[in-house]
């Protein structure tokens, strides 16, 4: 059975009232998560791709990228845990697995099961909640990983006309 039908979370959805990359998290992290990460990726056979500025690289490990000078250009991993869904990592701190999913490419019930699978792969390798915020609006989660349920839950009630990001007027 699915984490969530897609009827229930539809509203979550919406590039145009959540934006069209919501940032995706892992609060509290360390160098071991990150790599736990990339060797998560790799266990699962999803196909990846590893770049520091515009420039493809191989993989290193969490700590060798996490040790970078602060100004140095962005590395990331970009993950496709199926054909046509796509989230990209970041490296910008050990504190914190950061990424991006585009919610074009997660419209339905097929793409909202691929989407709640990789979160739950994801924090059950690391014990940790995977959280899902509009875009540009940290800290208010809609959507998660839920370590003690393990599976993947709303976070956010629904309004009567649609969501509206708290503090907005809608």
């Amino acid at each position: 059975m699915a984490d969530l039908l897609w009827d229930d979370v539809e509203d979550l959805f919406d590039p145009e009232t959540m934006g069209a990359l919501p940032d995706v998290r892992v609060p509290d992290t360390t160098v071991r998560d990150w790599q736990a990460l990339l060797d998560l990726v790799v266990e699962r056979g999803w196909r990846h791709s590893y770049s520091v500025g515009e420039i493809p690289t191989t993989r290193p490990q969490a700590q060798e990228v996490l040790s970078r000078p602060a100004d140095a250009e962005c590395a990331q991993l970009r993950v496709w845990p199926a054909d046509g869904v796509e989230a990209i990592f970041r490296f910008h701190t050990p504190d914190e697995i950061d990424f991006d999913v585009d919610l074009r490419e997660l419209q339905g019930q097929e793409r909202l099961n691929v989407l709640c699978g990789f979160f739950a792969a994801i924090g059950r390798r690391l014990g940790k909640p995977v959280l899902m915020d509009p875009e540009g609006d940290h800290g208010h989660p809609v959507l998660g990983f839920d370590v003690r349920a393990d599976r993947v839950v709303r976070l956010t009630e629904p309004e009567l006309h649609g969501w509206a990001r708290p503090g907005s007027d809608r």
